[in-house]
């Protein structure tokens, strides 16, 4: 099934969801990802592979990390060719001064923001979405 790409759509049919938890992102220069972990997301990069996890899962495995992040799902199925989408959400997210990472899947885009920050994302999130025409 093809995701949407109308913006307006898009916008106001986000549905951000704020799943529970505490997330991370480690590294690891050798590439090999721990027995027993399990990965959210991953991305290989020249230092090393990047995984984000869930902080328990770092702490069992002894990774290092610095950066502890709240989980936010926009459960609209936007296509991967959509355009626009994630310059709404992060100029509205960095207007209110929060960081936001972004991580685009087949079907929904997944935002780490600062754990400290995740409730304020989310009404910002749906402020963005009641406000959009």
């Amino acid at each position: 099934m093809a995701g949407e790409t109308a913006l307006a759509t898009l916008l106001r049919s986000m549905s951000p969801q704020l799943n529970e938890g505490d997330y991370v992102f480690c590294t690891l220069p050798d590439n090999r990802i721990p027995t027993d972990c399990e990965v959210i997301g991953s991305f290989r990069e020249q230092q090393g592979l990047t995984l984000i996890l869930e902080r328990q899962q770092a702490e069992k495995a002894g990774l290092a990390f610095d950066y502890i992040a709240a989980w936010i799902t926009l459960n609209v199925h936007s296509a991967l060719q959509a355009v626009g989408l994630t310059a709404a959400f992060a100029s509205a997210l960095g207007k209110a001064g929060i960081s936001c990472n972004v991580i685009a899947g087949y079907y929904h885009d997944h935002l780490f923001v600062g754990r400290a920050d995740a409730q304020r994302a989310m009404d910002v999130l749906r402020q963005l979405a009641a406000t959009s025409e």
